[in-house]
């Protein structure tokens, strides 16, 4: 039988438009090619196409089609560039385009709520002003190129352990401005052709079914158009998810197929539900045909270089005491398994097989022009092995300096399940205290998907390079950096903090009996360390380079589209550069809880050695607004902001108040309003001081501040106050 419905799937029959309900098989959407909708694939691929051909296995993480590995987005966050994530998807696109895919899932996008979450190397960052900016970035690049994007995991999947079933607690606020805040600035802003929900509960009802997430938020208030898809394997009832906003159930199940027919056919089910689904997925299906291209192809030496150029922009220089840049020249010994082995993506679902491959032993030997001398010094996953550190010593003591390649290797950091702890592992920060007990030039070169904790060891080192995980070129990218061909320029996308007790989600991290607790509220990150002032061993946005800019000329003003900064920035070193101009805002004497500074805009600028360029950025609207409790939804508070420009959270450079007109809408007065509430309205204080005195409750001091937290419909006991006149009082002031 066919409904009344006029969308895209009009034609089909109820048994078919319940079978687009969910896949095919693992990677296809149905199809129905007399109906015009022919076939469709889809692809994993945050860093990478991962394609698989032919049958795929159960979990889909067989082997894969090669492509370019580009750096997952622990990497590609650190550049802080939006247009490398652009460049980055582009060319992602391109391979999906050859390959036949039509939408990459991807990007990831979570907050990076603990340093401790085994996918943090498949997330953008801490902050969701810096996570949208990225996802935006790689979105409008991939969708501009003719492929679709998935934006994941939608909503507060914060954690891999127990990630199925965990249910997370969270206060309305916090869930708006720092979990859903990036993938609003990416739906309202980019229109991503699907979303996909994420596997846990949120509030008790698994996203999957969660109609206040699924359509309340994302389509109501946000307006988004596309196909909402399943994770793979995060329905437990289709037809509840379908009724809940959900469009598309992955991988196939025929179960669940049966289980939503059966439900129409009861004929209490709401048939309006399933024609939206059936037409989003249609429209997918069609969008996919008019963009596809039977005879597209790469260049897989542009793709290389597109990620060797990312990988370049992502290093961050941690700390140096002048032994970097290294000359051609330079007398260098390499220590260090990854030196050889690189740990260049994440484990799990996102696993690419690159094109090629570059290692960072073979980069240095064809920078320097010599057979660099190598020792593995460890094996990743292994015991300390004697004679491999007395190897690497050997090796280590008369070289003039040492580059000692550390990290963390798949066993520890992987999707599936979390770490245990920020320590890097034993034998490797042993083996560093031993070479630096025979050569006191040592660079260490971190390689890790998420935040580490930094032993002595690596205090002492002459430099540490944090090159997170860097994709198929990071050899040549660090090669290029140690030796000064390019300007380190990459900045911390998470804060890295002197111990993992003082992270804010630490007591609440990853909960218990399936079951996780937010506790922390809107104090995540660089929020949370700056709110309790304590110290951290590098803060969130730093990072060092090889050359110095000096910030000056600071000029600040505001209109209905937000606050508009402008500052001239000058490289005064001797070396060209970039440098990522990040501007903070706070709301002194704010109503409502604030952290003490938080991102709202940022900048990228190159400059030669001796330039300088004025950089304009404005902090729009959208993203200064906060969520009122009391209103149930975003304004924009008015008054005094304060809004410091610098080179990181805690190196600010220059500081301005600027005047921001608020759009927040008056609450109407009730009998739970208190005095306090309404002193703070326009026009409130007057009315209020003549109708508190006229029954002596605010003449004296200490009642004065008692009564201010009064409801005001509890004076009728307390103030002896008759019915009427509390409600003549309370029209006066919800007449405006």
């Amino acid at each position: 039988m066919n409904d009344q419905s006029s969308g895209p799937a009009a034609d089909l029959t109820t048994d078919e438009k319940i079978a687009l309900t969910g896949g095919q098989d693992f990677w296809h959407l149905h199809s129905f090619p007399d109906k015009g909708l022919p076939d469709v694939m889809v692809s994993d691929g945050p860093h990478g196409l991962r394609t698989q051909k032919g049958d795929s296995d159960m979990l889909g993480l067989n082997d894969s089609v090669e492509a370019t590995c580009f750096p997952p987005a622990v990497g590609l966050s650190a550049t802080w560039s939006p247009r490398t994530a652009g460049a980055v998807a582009a060319a992602i696109a391109e391979e999906a385009r050859a390959e036949g895919v039509s939408v990459v899932l991807g990007p990831g996008m979570n907050i990076k709520r603990s340093p401790l979450c085994g996918r943090n190397f498949e997330y953008f960052s801490e902050d969701p002003h810096l996570a949208g900016e990225m996802a935006v970035g790689y979105v409008d690049g991939m969708q501009d190129a003719g492929v679709g994007t998935s934006i994941k995991h939608f909503a507060l999947n914060n954690q891999e352990t127990d990630r199925m079933r965990v249910d997370v607690e969270v206060d309305e606020r916090t869930k708006q401005e720092i979990y859903l805040r990036a993938f609003r600035s990416v739906v309202t802003r980019s229109q991503p052709w699907t979303v996909m929900c994420s596997y846990n509960s949120v509030g008790g009802t698994l996203v999957s079914q969660n109609h206040h997430l699924l359509t309340e938020v994302l389509r109501d208030q946000w307006g988004f158009e596309g196909v909402v898809v399943s994770d793979w394997g995060a329905v437990v009832d289709r037809p509840a998810s379908v009724a809940a906003g959900l469009d598309l159930q992955m991988p196939a199940d025929t179960g669940a197929e049966q289980d939503l027919r059966d439900a129409v056919a009861a004929g209490d089910y709401d048939q309006g539900a399933l024609d939206r689904a059936a037409d989003r997925v249609a429209a997918l299906i069609l969008r996919s045909a008019e963009n596809a291209d039977p005879d597209a192809a790469y260049d897989r030496d542009e793709h290389h270089a597109v990620a060797r150029d990312a990988a370049r922009k992502a290093i961050v220089l941690l700390t140096n005491d002048g032994t970097l840049p290294l000359a051609p020249d330079a007398d260098v010994a390499v220590v260090g398994d990854f030196a050889q082995t690189p740990r260049y993506q994440g484990a799990g679902s996102s696993h690419v097989i690159p094109t090629r491959l570059s290692s960072a032993l073979d980069a240095i030997r064809e920078a320097t022009g010599t057979e660099v001398p190598f020792a593995r010094g460890f094996v990743p996953g292994d015991k300390a092995d004697s004679a491999l550190v007395e190897e690497a010593v050997e090796v280590a003591r008369n070289a003039g300096t040492v580059l000692v390649f550390l990290g963390l290797g798949e066993d520890v950091e992987s999707e599936g399940y979390d770490r245990t702890d920020m320590e890097l592992p034993a034998e490797q920060v042993a083996l560093l205290q031993e070479i630096q007990k025979v050569n006191d030039r040592v660079v260490v070169l971190l390689s890790n998907g998420s935040a580490v904790r930094f032993p002595s060891a690596l205090l002492d080192a002459s430099a540490v390079l944090e090159t997170w995980l860097l994709g198929q070129a990071g050899g040549e990218a660090v090669a290029d950096v140690l030796f000064g061909a390019v300007t380190p320029s990459g900045k911390l996308a998470e804060t890295v903090p002197l111990r993992l007790e003082d992270v804010p989600s630490f007591l609440h991290f990853p909960g218990e009996a399936s079951r996780v607790q937010y506790g922390e509220g809107l104090f995540v990150g660089y929020r949370g360390f700056d709110a309790r002032g304590l110290d951290v061993q590098f803060p969130f946005g730093y990072g060092l380079s090889y050359t110095t800019f000096d910030y000056s000329d600071l000029e600040l003003s505001s209109d209905d589209d937000g606050i508009h900064v402008a500052l001239t920035v000058a490289n005064t070193g001797e070396r060209a550069g970039r440098e990522v101009v990040q501007a903070y805002v706070s709301v002194p004497g704010s109503k409502v809880a604030r952290a003490p500074r938080e991102l709202k805009g940022f900048a990228e600028v190159e400059l030669e050695a001796g330039a300088s360029e004025r950089v304009e950025l404005t902090l729009a609207h959208a993203d200064l607004q906060y969520w009122s409790v009391a209103l149930h939804g975003w304004a924009v508070e008015g008054g005094t902001y304060h809004v410091a420009v610098g080179a990181s959270s805690r190196d600010l450079r220059l500081e301005g108040d600027v005047e921001v007109t608020g759009d927040e809408t008056i609450p109407e007065v009730t009998g739970a309003t208190t005095p306090l509430e309404i002193a703070e309205m326009p026009g409130g204080e007057e009315k209020l001081e003549s109708f508190m005195s006229s029954i002596g409750l605010m003449a004296d001091p200490e009642m004065r501040k008692m009564a201010e937290q009064i409801p005001i419909g509890r004076l009728t006991g307390i103030g002896n106050v008759s019915r009427e006149d509390l409600a003549a009082f309370i029209d006066s002031l919800n007449q405006r």
